[in-house]
């Protein structure tokens, strides 16, 4: 019964604005209040426990690292480089909008990060070369999906703090399916770009592409640099996130000598904020965990589960159904806080490889994040390309298609997620 009472009071407090994390401290408080025979001082304990761990360091260090990138005009290089490699096509800027998405999203790891700073140079380019407004907050939106994906990933440092997973082994698992959706969304659009005629972007010369390459090289090193010290075995997350605030910060200030101390200071800003908002989620979803555990809430699913039998394939089928569901109105990481702690102990419980089932909990919710109504990418992309959410909904759609495509191969076929991973760890 206080389970029910504290989703009951977590959704009254979110439905009157309040942020999630503080609900949840605060239905938390009131649960254990009303029990009367558990300490208040646990919910204190609890979310200091689910914030205490170093591995969530690498949250504002990977965030920092996408700031100053952005403000050092790496960001500008790794856009003209993805127009010199796919801009001779025709659709070519929206397939460099999909290709610099997959570039950035490789060093910030965050889906918003990725349309806030995309969006506002590809969407105004896009509709100057005659793209509807619609379609280019579509595929800013839906391009930035990658981004939780491939490694670093925000999302992955969340899910494997609160399931008590590797996060590296998750990172290693997220390629290929960020890999795939990439060039998924890019077959897409090159189909899209003949029926409707989409412009070509440039034709670029070899010479040309070379020297885009070259100036980009130092922004493309950055994801090169982390994912060969994490796997290499050189550094751990926290560290390859410190090292990659550090290499952005170098290459601002000395290579392209564009990082100006107030670049620095914004940055610095913007990640403090962003990394608060996220830690309380995070410190909440311990206390919430905790709960749900003192009420025997995960137990209680597994043997709900074994009920309707104990076939894997049929519960990844309900926890798709569920989860994108879910997503069309919570935000990725508050949606893991809620659902994590009870789906993943019954995954493990019907022998699903944890590994598997914690990037179909990832692409599930990043899916969310371009599923109205709230949709947080998609609504960004379209507030700046000044378009209505709903005219962006038929151009959006195809592209939503193609992560449940993906969803689906990721449930049927374990081996693409889990063939990098046994490459080295060899299980």
């Amino acid at each position: 019964m206080n389970t029910i009472f504290l989703g009951v009071f977590i959704t009254a407090l979110v439905a009157i604005a309040m942020p999630l994390g503080f609900a949840i401290i605060l239905a938390g408080l009131m649960v254990i209040w009303i029990d009367g025979g558990i300490n208040p001082v646990i919910v204190a304990q609890r979310v200091y426990a689910g914030m205490n761990s170093f591995s969530l360091l690498a949250i504002p260090f990977f965030l920092l690292a996408g700031s100053l990138m952005s403000a050092s005009g790496m960001t500008r290089r790794l856009i003209d480089f993805a127009n010199a490699l796919v801009g001779r096509h025709p659709g070519g800027l929206a397939m460099s909008n999909i290709t610099a998405s997959t570039f950035f999203g490789g060093i910030s790891g965050s889906a918003v990060a990725d349309t806030s700073m995309l969006g506002r140079i590809f969407i105004p380019e896009m509709k100057r070369l005659g793209y509807s407004g619609s379609f280019s907050a579509a595929v800013t939106a839906a391009s930035s999906v990658v981004a939780p994906i491939i490694p670093p990933s925000i999302a992955f440092i969340v899910y494997g703090v609160i399931t008590e997973q590797s996060i590296t082994r998750l990172f290693i698992a997220g390629i290929g399916p960020g890999i795939l959706y990439t060039l998924a969304a890019l077959i897409l659009t090159a189909i899209l770009a003949r029926r409707r005629n989409f412009p070509v972007h440039q034709v670029s010369s070899f010479r040309e592409m070379l020297r885009a390459g070259f100036s980009a090289a130092p922004a493309l090193m950055m994801p090169v640099l982390i994912l060969i010290g994490i796997f290499g075995g050189i550094f751990t997350i926290t560290e390859a996130s410190a090292v990659a605030a550090l290499y952005a910060l170098f290459v601002g200030t000395v290579v392209y000598r564009e990082l100006t101390v107030a670049g620095i200071l914004a940055a610095m800003r913007e990640t403090a904020e962003t990394t608060a908002a996220i830690m309380i989620i995070v410190g909440a979803a311990q206390l919430f965990a905790w709960i749900l555990a003192y009420a025997q809430i995960p137990r209680m699913a597994v043997d709900a589960i074994s009920t309707i039998g104990a076939n894997p394939l049929l519960f990844l089928l309900l926890v798709n159904l569920l989860l994108l569901i879910v997503g069309t109105f919570m935000e990725a990481n508050a949606a893991m806080v809620m659902l994590v702690p009870i789906l993943h102990p019954a995954a493990m419980a019907l022998g699903i490889d944890e590994t598997q089932f914690g990037v179909i909990v990832v692409v599930n919710l990043c899916l969310g994040l371009i599923t109205p109504p709230i949709g947080l990418c998609l609504n960004v992309a379209c507030k700046i390309g000044n378009v209505p959410l709903e005219k962006s909904l038929p151009d959006v759609i195809p592209f939503l298609g193609v992560g449940v495509l993906l969803l689906v191969a990721l449930s049927l076929f374990p081996s693409l997620t889990l063939i990098i991973p046994s490459l080295f760890y060899g299980s």
